[in-house]
């Protein structure tokens, strides 16, 4: 768990190589438990983003293209989904959805 947050907050780190905000937040929503990270970066590119979570596939210059897929298999482990929202130029959200009986 604490790999995938690392991940998580890192990615929404370098995005913002102007600085930014970013949030961490846990609320419950219906039958899940959601750990949000939100960050006022760039964004995910459409083309990107149909491909996220695929291993080697990266935006960064020195980047493997493994950490979201670790962090895929860290949320399968869990029980957990992820849902990525994106707006260029408006920054990305990121929620872990764990279920509330796990």
């Amino acid at each position: 768990m604490r790999q995938m947050l690392l991940n998580f907050f890192r990615n929404a780190l370098e995005a913002m190589p102007q600085g930014g905000t970013v949030t961490i937040s846990t609320f419950v929503h219906d039958d899940k438990i959601v750990l949000s990270i939100r960050d006022e970066g760039e964004g995910i590119p459409p083309a990107v983003r149909e491909r996220i979570g695929t291993p080697f596939v990266t935006t960064k210059e020195k980047g493997t293209g493994l950490g979201l897929s670790v962090c895929h298999r860290i949320a399968e482990r869990h029980r957990a989904a992820i849902r990525i929202e994106s707006q260029e130029g408006r920054g990305t959200t990121v929620e872990v959805l764990f279920p509330v009986n796990a």
